[in-house]
């Protein structure tokens, strides 16, 4: 009889395949899982993700990485966006004096 997995780990993987690029084949050699049974977890992926059209819960390392990018850029731009409101502060109330 064959392991039973749950839904985390099939669509964790399924998104491996559909998301990074992975070869179905490799990831089911890697994971020692026949590649018929990663091919239908990747279809139900493809069809939830069709029908949903948001993103899931479980994050792949590409995605991380792109939000990780992202939020520095965001926090680069506050910063800066601080420092220029402190500049300005200085400013005025150096003039009030």
């Amino acid at each position: 009889m064959g392991q039973h997995h749950d839904h985390e780990y099939k669509e964790y993987v399924a998104k491996l395949i559909v998301e990074e690029g992975r070869v179905a084949r490799e990831v089911a050699y890697e994971l020692e899982i026949p590649s018929t049974t990663i091919h239908r977890w990747v279809q139900k992926y493809k069809q939830k993700v069709q029908a949903a059209k948001e993103p899931s819960e479980y994050v792949t390392p590409s995605e991380l990485e792109k939000l990780k990018k992202e939020h520095l850029k965001e926090v680069e731009k506050l910063k800066e966006e601080n420092e220029i409101l402190k500049k300005a502060m200085h400013i005025f109330t150096k003039n009030q004096g």
